[in-house]
């Protein structure tokens, strides 16, 4: 487990994970996810490559399929089954890594806080920082997982809908945190799903993902991403919304406030996908500013 964080078993190490393979009441999860302007397949790439004995999580697969938002949260029922399909009970303690680092890692983490699972954590510095150090992968179609049973306990706290974040805008009650980088933020640089608006949500800070990360994507130091969470809003003194380009390095931003013990944050699941493809809520641009 990582040391010097408030809640230190949210993160393991590479050497921590090393250890424990194989062990029964341990599942580790590949839920990496690239962007449409990424030209890489998460699931091919976890065929040719992965840590031995991972299972695949496709948050595509994996989600409310009554919407055209990319991966929006499913209902506790789907969840549960997919859960189980991949072996995973509420007695398992489960490990989320990804491809790039730390990119979709903590969305898994923040999936399973979601459904009532608090046995989850995130491998620091994920599968590039896995194979840097010499440790092994495998490669091919992986084993069925055996049986089991998971039942969902939904926190509806941990979600936030474009509504909850328009009260909020107007309100003022809640701080907002966007995780995009900079340039999507202001408007300056272009989103990778055509047909939105640039721009941010008005009166968020902005807090890009890879700000809260060292060099080889493992987080930094628990007194610096304090600092990073406070100047962004997150300081603990008022309720906050995370939000990104579709939900998932949104999560980063609730993952970073658990792990230094700051209270929950709810991550805005539509993000600027639905914020910036509606024509009826409020967007700023730097210009604006």
């Amino acid at each position: 487990m990582a040391e010097g964080y408030a809640n230190p078993d949210a993160l393991v190490t590479t050497a921590w994970l090393a250890e424990r393979l194989g062990e029964p009441g341990l599942v580790v999860v590949d839920i990496t996810k690239y962007l449409p302007n990424e030209p890489k397949d998460g699931k091919a790439e976890y065929r040719a490559r992965r840590i031995p004995g991972a299972r695949y999580l496709d948050i595509d697969e994996v989600a409310d399929r009554s919407t055209d938002l990319p991966h929006m949260l499913p209902d506790p029922t789907t969840f549960a089954a997919a859960m189980e399909a991949l072996g995973i009970s509420n007695a398992h303690q489960v490990v989320f890594y990804d491809q790039k680092g730390m990119a979709s890692a903590a969305r898994g983490w923040w999936m399973m806080r979601v459904f009532g699972h608090d046995a989850a954590a995130v491998l620091d510095g994920g599968l590039p920082k896995w194979i840097a150090e010499g440790r092994p992968t495998e490669s091919g179609e992986p084993a069925s997982p055996p049986p089991a049973v998971f039942a969902p306990a939904f926190r509806p706290w941990l979600v936030a809908d474009w509504r909850a974040v328009l009260g909020a805008v107007t309100t003022h009650t809640a701080r907002l945190v966007d995780a995009r980088p900079a340039g999507r933020f202001h408007g300056t640089a272009p989103e990778p799903r055509p047909g939105l608006r640039s721009g941010h949500i008005p009166g968020a800070s902005n807090l890009p993902h890879l700000a809260l990360l060292n060099d080889d994507a493992t987080f930094r130091p628990a007194e610096e991403l304090r600092a990073l969470l406070a100047a962004a809003g997150a300081d603990g003194t008022h309720p906050v919304i995370a939000s990104c380009g579709s939900g998932v390095t949104a999560c980063a931003i609730a993952f970073a406030a658990h792990l230094v013990g700051l209270p929950d944050v709810a991550v805005y699941d539509g993000s600027w996908t639905e914020w910036g493809g509606r024509t009826d809520t409020p967007v700023e641009t730097r210009s604006d500013a």
